[in-house]
């Protein structure tokens, strides 16, 4: 028995040895860390994708007015900041799951189409950087947010031909940057 047992190694490598080689060889643990590595970035990219959205919802729904022509804030906006700062802290708790580690907010600026170019992007950068302020004065770190001003850029609405339509474009976004 023993002569038996000690004779098998022997008798399996000569069968592999005389059997025809394979033509591609399959690395099934490379394939299951390309599955698994597939459905963590499938993971990922969903929380990113559920993250934007619901910025973009709360922005609209907690958006604060500026005063015409001007970085400051009308009256009423302390509990509509206090609710975004808190969905911030709730995308960073969901991103922080999924594994989504390496971001920051943007807060971008928007204003209407009416006057000059280079005074909007300057005049949203500065409504951009009082969000900023503002969200950071209620708990959000410094070097996790970041603010643009895009001018007349990107409306919301287009023609912004009445007052309703302009007020619509003129107003901030927070959107995940990486």
């Amino acid at each position: 028995m023993t002569k038996l047992i000690a004779t098998l190694p022997w008798v399996l490598g000569l069968c592999l040895a005389l059997s025809p080689a394979p033509t591609q060889a399959i690395d099934f643990g490379g394939l299951a860390k390309k599955a698994s590595g597939t459905a963590a970035s499938g993971a990922r990219d969903k929380a990113v994708k559920e993250v934007n959205a619901k910025l973009l919802a709360e922005g609209r729904k907690n958006q604060c007015s500026f005063k015409t022509d001007s970085d400051e804030l009308a009256a009423g906006c302390d509990q509509k900041l206090k609710n975004l700062a808190n969905t911030l802290v709730d995308a960073k708790k969901r991103l922080n799951v999924a594994g989504v580690t390496s971001f920051k907010f943007e807060v971008s600026g928007h204003t209407d189409s009416s006057g000059k170019p280079e005074h909007n992007k300057e005049l949203s950068g500065k409504r951009a950087a009082v969000i900023e302020r503002e969200l950071i004065a209620r708990g959000i770190a410094k070097s996790e947010i970041v603010a643009v001003g895009m001018g007349s850029d990107r409306p919301l609405v287009t023609p912004d031909n009445t007052p309703a339509k302009k007020a619509k474009n003129r107003r901030y976004e927070i959107q995940l940057r990486f």
